[in-house]
């Protein structure tokens, strides 16, 4: 596939949104470049070919603009019933369990986790995007995650540090 053919192209504009989303400190900010990440993803490995990653990416899209309204278990529960059942629908070799593990663990991420947690799933989340990326022939997705999970690093460091950096409130005893 050619380097500036469509589908490598939305792969680069992908990239830029999830930069832009992992240097985020709020949450809802994250949550809201990460929605049109995967919604620009999905298409791009539609065009690709890989058909459980489109459903994933498609998925994971409403996923996060849901998340950003409700934090509910219930919720979470059905976006992974989705991304499993409807990823093994679409599945079309053993390499398409790569995707929706990673949609899957997303979805525990960004429902059930704030903050460094959040981060720590999502960062592992993003190593299995990753090796799908490579699987699929991804330059932009190779890039995008590589790239997405030293920036979720540098991310939780940061809030690591802003942690250790605010000083604890002492209850003084009466």
């Amino acid at each position: 596939m050619a380097v500036f053919s469509l589908a490598q192209c939305l792969g680069y504009l992908v990239f830029a949104f999830s930069i832009a989303g992992f240097l985020q400190k709020k949450d809802q900010r994250f949550k809201l470049l990460m929605t049109l990440q995967s919604a620009t993803y999905a298409i791009h490995f539609a065009l690709l070919g890989n058909p459980a990653a489109m459903t994933s990416a498609g998925i994971s899209s409403v996923r996060m603009l849901t998340s950003m309204r409700s934090q509910s278990p219930w919720l979470a529960a059905v976006f992974v019933a989705l991304n499993i059942g409807l990823g093994l629908y679409v599945a079309s070799g053993w390499y398409s369990i790569v995707p929706i593990l990673g949609g899957t663990l997303g979805t525990v991420a960004v429902f059930l986790f704030k903050g460094i947690p959040m981060r720590l799933l999502i960062l592992c989340s993003t190593l299995l995007w990753l090796g799908n990326a490579f699987l699929s022939g991804s330059i932009g997705g190779v890039m995008l995650e590589t790239t997405s999970a030293t920036l979720n690093l540098i991310t939780i460091y940061r809030l690591f540090a802003a942690r250790r950096a605010t000083p604890a409130v002492v209850a003084e005893s009466a």
